[in-house]
């Protein structure tokens, strides 16, 4: 994979005028895969195989999905492809989706280990990343594969990030949720240095997944509802947390994704980021104000405000965008946008992928959508647009197609890209 592309890629036909005969490159930033159960085995550290044995063969998948006769989705090489192709996708960027080695729910939702739990836990996620390697390699430069760390130990961390960058996982890290209570530092703490320094080193992006920082909610039927009121707010304070923790300012080239939380809410939130930000650094010149003391030394740390460093530093993996937050695209940065597709989960766009796109894009010049469903991601992740220009050419949505806007949303899709309302977004 090459590290530099244009955002404004469009592949044409032989009239060479995209409005008739072009195709887009559509690449997918949120998407996801795992190995089968036990075919992580051979992934672990042999010292680990009896341990391994031992608790696959009491562990209860609690995924339905997972035990469905689609779930080779996760792992099926040619289906994966033979689908994201009839779905207009030639690439894709890869977060987690089963269940790796110790862990008692899926990677993304699961707490932070205990110190007992830590070791086995890590063997587990060094084995889903080995395998994610072997799964990349199988459709060479159409895979983004992100390795998955724990933050309990920073070294181990940072191991595993120089490993995952030799090894061909250009997808970067998915960085843990860090929810109160979790037992390790806050995302703001400076113990982390270390871990943004190799990832700024290297270029491999920070991501951070919707869903992965809510704290436990328990068992009461309110709980589900107040989960989907709040996980993606728990997931948003990453991104305050590093502005104003000072990440950015010690690590200019670091790179923050926020991925499959909306994207209708950043022009609000870095308003009043910016809002916080003015007034503590303000008052801190002025200790007689009550906000003084929680402004000292925050204009030294942090360097640049909040919108400066969403431009500069911080990108969206806008799943299944919709339409209402297409306007927004300008407030944003068009060119943080990345639209991702979410499969195989039952939420994403598949296989109605080119219907999702007319609903978010129709109506919108050609470059930018060319930039917001392809070229953003190639420019992040590293993906070789003129290597992928072939497949496009064979599989991708046409610009005429992607400009007829939809009347109606499949009967049976159930992404949310097609669901009626949600303009009014807090967060």
């Amino acid at each position: 994979m090459k590290d530099v592309h244009t955002a404004n890629d469009v592949h044409t036909g032989d009239e060479g005028h995209p409005g008739t005969a072009g195709r887009y490159t559509v690449i997918s930033a949120d998407c996801h895969a795992g190995a089968d159960l036990l075919d992580y085995r051979p992934y672990l550290e042999k010292r680990h195989h009896d341990a391994f044995d031992d608790w696959a063969a009491t562990y209860v998948n609690p995924y339905e999905d997972l035990l469905a006769d689609t779930a080779d989705r996760n792992w099926n090489s040619a289906r994966r492809l033979a689908e994201l192709e009839a779905d207009g996708i030639v690439a894709e960027v890869l977060f987690p989706n089963t269940i790796p080695p110790f862990f008692p729910a899926a990677s993304l939702m699961a707490p932070i280990p205990t110190r007992e739990e830590y070791e086995r836990r890590w063997a587990g996620l060094r084995a889903h990343n080995r395998w994610l390697a072997d799964f990349c390699a199988q459709a060479p430069g159409r895979r983004a594969g992100i390795a998955q760390i724990l933050l309990n130990d920073v070294q181990d961390a940072v191991d595993e990030v120089r490993w995952a960058r030799e090894n061909g996982l250009h997808g970067g890290i998915l960085l843990p949720g860090v929810p109160p209570g979790s037992g390790v530092p806050e995302l703001y703490s400076r113990a982390y240095d270390p871990l943004w320094a190799v990832c700024a080193e290297l270029g491999m992006p920070v991501n951070h997944h919707g869903g992965s920082a809510s704290p436990p909610l328990g068992e009461e039927p309110a709980a589900r509802a107040v989960f989907m009121v709040e996980t993606t707010w728990f997931s948003h304070r990453a991104l305050w947390h590093l502005v104003f923790g000072g990440a950015f300012n010690r690590h200019p080239d670091l790179q923050l994704v926020l991925t499959e939380q909306g994207s209708g809410w950043i022009p609000g939130v870095l308003e009043m980021l910016d809002y916080y930000h003015g007034r503590l650094v303000s008052a801190a010149s002025r200790a007689a104000t009550a906000e003084s003391k929680f402004g000292a030394g925050l204009a030294a740390s942090m360097g640049r405000g909040p919108s400066e460093v969403w431009q500069a530093n911080c990108y969206v993996g806008a799943s299944f965008m919709r339409p209402h937050e297409v306007p927004l695209r300008g407030r944003i940065g068009l060119e943080k946008i990345m639209w991702g597709s979410d499969y195989p989960h039952d939420e994403g766009t598949r296989p109605y992928s080119r219907e999702a796109l007319r609903a978010a894009f129709s109506g919108v010049p050609a470059g930018e959508v060319a930039a917001m469903v392809g070229g953003n991601a190639a420019r992040l992740y590293g993906f070789d647009l003129a290597a992928l220009a072939a497949v496009a050419a064979r599989v991708g949505p046409t610009v005429a197609e992607v400009a007829q806007p939809l009347a109606e949303p499949p009967p049976d899709a159930t992404s949310p890209a097609f669901a009626p309302g949600g303009r009014v977004r807090v967060w």
